[in-house]
């Protein structure tokens, strides 16, 4: 979970800063499983159905307007070009944020709650707590460079909201992204879920979402981004080599296993 959101701050490409995210839910879900509350996991893997749906649709409506490029830093003045697609590409960048009273926040800031009153491992609470800061950080540079970036390849581009399937469907899944996780918390629960907590604990998630927001668009301002040494980015950029450990190697060495039994049995 941590490692996505790091990455996801250096990726340029829009489709893997999207999937990198939904990475980064999925490691929400599996701490508040290991939590022991799987309910509250399945909760918001609905809820974040809603905006992910909507967000990999915008995505693409996107990558496909502008001549099929994938690099965010062409996708500038979105907002001027393609108002609807822009508008709901924010509205669900704002829910993966877990901005109050939309979808993703009824879900999240539960969770958040949950891994803040089990004080019981401090790692957890700490890596939970960054992810989340990162998570604000890499939507906030999606949003700021699709909507207002000014670095761009081309001169011009033809881009219209000129799909009306593909507006039916974006709109169709703003309605439950606005209200659904309202909706699917009274249809999931039957018990009170107001947890009490310090008032500072209780303002932490809001803290940490504002001053990230706040330290995006300085940086966004100031023509700069958000920095780490270059062995870390190194690092970083390979996910630690997950990937390469978890992908390549574990197949290279299944291909050997299984071409050796082939020709065992070829020869028996």
């Amino acid at each position: 979970m941590l490692m996505a959101g790091v990455r996801a701050i250096q990726e340029l490409d829009i489709k893997k800063v999207v999937a990198l995210s939904t990475l980064r839910q999925l490691g929400l879900m599996i701490i508040i499983i290991g939590a022991g509350i799987p309910l509250l996991g399945f909760f918001h893997l609905l809820s974040h159905a809603y905006f992910k749906a909507m967000l990999f649709m915008c995505a693409g409506i996107l990558i496909h307007s502008i001549k099929d490029y994938q690099d965010i830093r062409t996708m500038g003045f979105g907002a001027l070009t393609l108002p609807l697609t822009i508008s709901i590409f924010t509205v669900a960048n704002l829910s993966l944020c877990g901005i109050p009273f939309i979808a993703g926040f009824y879900s999240k800031d539960l969770i958040l709650e949950i891994v803040i009153i089990d004080s019981s491992n401090a790692l957890m609470f700490f890596v939970a707590m960054l992810a989340t800061f990162l998570t604000v950080a890499y939507t906030c540079r999606l949003s700021f460079l699709t909507r207002v970036g000014l670095v761009k390849s081309e001169r011009m581009y033809s881009l219209l909201d000129k799909d009306i399937k593909m507006a039916i469907g974006i709109r169709v899944l703003l309605l439950p992204t606005l209200a659904g996780g309202n909706f699917l918390s009274w249809c999931i629960f039957s018990f009170n879920k107001s947890i009490v907590l310090p008032r500072f604990l209780k303002l932490l998630i809001i803290f940490l979402i504002l001053s990230s927001v706040l330290l995006n668009f300085s940086d966004y301002t100031s023509n700069k981004s958000i920095c780490i040494t270059s062995m870390t980015t190194w690092a970083t950029s390979n996910i630690l080599f997950i990937p390469l450990t978890f992908s390549v190697l574990s197949r290279h060495g299944g291909l050997k296993t299984s071409k050796a039994m082939v020709r065992s049995n070829d020869l028996a």
